[in-house]
């Protein structure tokens, strides 16, 4: 019985299956110990139990073509795993049965029902904000980071709440990569087919934003939101230098991290969306109210973010606050409606074999790239600017079925790029 790497930390109770059949291999219990995967908690009255990492060796099992013993309780959910054959005795007797015959019997069945589909809130909930709902589903449609500003009230975090429920459901192979994050971080293995969206206080540290901690690193916030969106609420309150530190992993889609004796690289393909007030009293800008900060204080509170963070939002939108009459007015789009129309540019995207965000190079009409030519003339743009508005002009042709990109395209998406 080896437990080597001896300088990678061990702990966790679901070492107890196997080394209770290793020990009965060893004592000739067990004649033929077959190569296999098991990963389980005994009790003392001999019952098996999970402990949290019966998905993680299920994915094991699968990719070294080995099967897999857990408890019964999550069998049926690891089980969905392509190409993975899973056994869940109920108590050790019947682990020993099982292994003794050489695993020959029949596996269990994928419960495809434990894979979660729960609502998420819908958009009919939001009254008004037509250009923040459409910048909303674009940045749903291409993945694009969306930052939203307004007075407090407006309806911003409200927003940010119901992306996940215009995003596309998670494939079976990324709700199990999303779960295997969770089981990581020690919250659960559940499966749910809903992108993830993680919403960290602004006094959560550094290393529980992007992961780290002592010895062995474990996932940070920006992982949990991995295939899903990360929303920073009251962007201006976190420190500058946690927010610096998401800049990376934004362009490469993991973070890495290293620790003594250990390198850990972990997934971070998220979609950032946040909000901010456009001061510290919130009111600048506001025609019914007055703003109460001095003009110094206002640039010191948007100075906390940088500009290169500012930079990577494709879309920027104001969220004003609404009048009585739009209050009242009747509700619009449901998600599901909005959803079919991201569903379907999501899938023009799919074509291509990247998101819209990721687009190297966008081909535009001349009309249109004449139209951008004179944004960057006139210091409207950069030229960095001019790239991410070319994709965020895609992704507006992709949901109105337009296989060219023209002059409306880009002029909407050089709209929803206004500055805070």
């Amino acid at each position: 019985m080896n437990l080597a790497p001896a300088d990678l930390r061990k702990q966790g109770s679901d070492y107890d299956l196997p080394i209770a059949l290793a020990i009965l291999a060893a004592d000739r219990r067990i004649e033929v110990m077959p190569a296999m995967v098991a990963a389980g908690e005994l009790a003392l009255d001999g019952d098996l139990r999970s402990s949290g990492n019966a998905l993680a060796a299920s994915v094991l099992g699968a990719r070294l073509g080995l099967p897999t013993l857990v408890a019964q309780e999550p069998a049926g959910r690891v089980a969905t795993v392509a190409g993975s054959r899973v056994f869940a005795p109920g108590d050790l007797r019947e682990a020993i049965d099982l292994v003794a015959d050489g695993l020959i019997s029949e596996p269990v069945k994928p419960d495809i029902g434990s894979i979660d589909e729960s609502e998420v809130p819908d958009l009919t909930d939001v009254a008004g904000q037509a250009i923040a709902r459409r910048a909303l589903e674009i940045a749903a449609a291409g993945g694009h980071h969306l930052l939203l500003h307004g007075p407090p009230g407006a309806g911003k975090t409200m927003l940010a709440q119901r992306m996940p429920g215009i995003l596309p459901r998670l494939r079976p192979a990324e709700a199990v990569e999303v779960a295997l994050i969770r089981s990581n971080a020690g919250i659960g293995e559940e499966l749910s087919a809903v992108p993830p969206i993680r919403s960290p206080h602004h006094t959560a540290t550094r290393a529980a934003l992007v992961g780290g901690g002592s010895g062995l690193p474990t996932p940070g916030e920006i992982s949990l939101a991995h295939r899903g969106v990360l929303f920073l609420d009251e962007l201006a309150e976190f420190p500058r230098s946690h927010l610096d530190a998401l800049r990376q992993p934004l362009e490469e889609g993991r973070v890495v991290i290293s620790r003594q004796g250990a390198t850990v690289s972990f997934p971070a393909s998220f979609q950032l969306v946040a909000a901010t007030n456009p001061c510290p009293c919130g009111y600048w800008g506001d025609r019914r109210r007055p703003c109460s900060c001095p003009p110094a204080m206002r640039e010191r509170y948007r100075t906390r973010v940088s500009g290169p963070l500012l930079d990577r939002f494709d879309l920027s939108v104001g969220v004003r606050a609404l009048s009585p009459a739009e209050y009242g007015s009747k509700r619009a789009e449901s998600s599901a409606v909005v959803a079919a129309r991201v569903s379907s540019a999501r899938g023009i995207q799919r074509d291509r074999g990247r998101l819209n965000r990721d687009q190297a190079e966008v081909t535009i009409d001349a009309a249109a790239r004449a139209f951008l030519v004179e944004a960057i003339d006139r210091g409207a743009i950069t030229a960095r600017g001019a790239a991410k508005i070319q994709r965020v002009a895609r992704t507006i042709a992709d949901l109105a079925a337009e296989s060219r990109v023209r002059e409306e395209h880009v002029a909407e998406a050089l709209a929803l790029r206004g500055g805070w």
